[in-house]
């Protein structure tokens, strides 16, 4: 898939950037324009550095970040980058969750366009898991790096607790229950799973007691 730049064309905008196919890339590529079709080079300008606000979600606590991007730039939502803010000198793996342009929410934009910036950070998150035991389903959470995978069929402890992964729901409502799947951590809205219960060697089964009498 060829790059895409937004620049004049001499053709049909030659006061405002439209969209280019870049053909070859160089200091001065040659491009074609998606308007009119005209092959031509493009002087490509260096782009401006804009300062712009992210609210990052952490957990239950959201607070505001400033970092700086290319004015020409393309954010979409699910979009993964660093956030990097000069005044606190925090850096944030975030994922974007919404755009704010204007009065409007858009699933991308050019960052010029952009008032706000919303990202979830997945450098360590928070995952929920929905134990079901007969007829009760308790809630624990595992608190693990953004990039920690999930297998289904796989066991998983918290603290006391040891489950079976049984189904997965993904961020984006989506439903995961074929054993192998493997999902991270990050893109997990919750994790339906079933108890494991290991009873201790020689606890109580007769299998226990007559495999350790056959040993002697």
């Amino acid at each position: 898939m060829n790059e895409e730049v937004e620049v004049i064309c001499p053709s049909c905008s030659p006061r405002h950037p439209v969209l280019h196919k870049v053909l070859k890339s160089g200091i001065n590529p040659v491009v074609k324009c998606s308007e009119c079709g005209t092959v031509h080079p493009a002087v490509m300008e260096t782009p401006r550095t804009v300062d712009v606000r992210v609210i990052v979600s952490r957990g239950e606590a959201s607070f505001p970040m400033h970092t700086h991007m290319q004015e020409n730039e393309i954010i979409r939502v699910g979009d993964e980058m660093f956030i990097d803010d000069d005044s606190s000198d925090e850096v944030y793996p975030v994922v974007i969750t919404a755009i704010e342009s204007g009065q409007k929410r858009p699933e991308a934009a050019k960052v010029a366009d952009i008032s706000s910036l919303w990202g979830r950070a997945i450098d360590e998150v928070c995952v929920k898991i929905a134990i079901h035991e007969g007829t009760t389903t308790r809630s624990v959470i595992k608190r693990v790096p953004g990039g920690y995978q999930f297998t289904i069929g796989s066991t998983e402890k918290v603290g006391p607790d040891e489950f079976k992964v049984i189904r997965v729901k993904e961020r984006d409502g989506s439903f995961k229950s074929r054993d192998g799947v493997v999902i991270e951590a990050k893109n997990i809205k919750r994790i339906f799973a079933n108890p494991v219960h290991r009873k201790a060697w020689g606890s109580g089964t007769s299998w226990s007691s007559r495999k350790r009498e056959q040993s002697w």
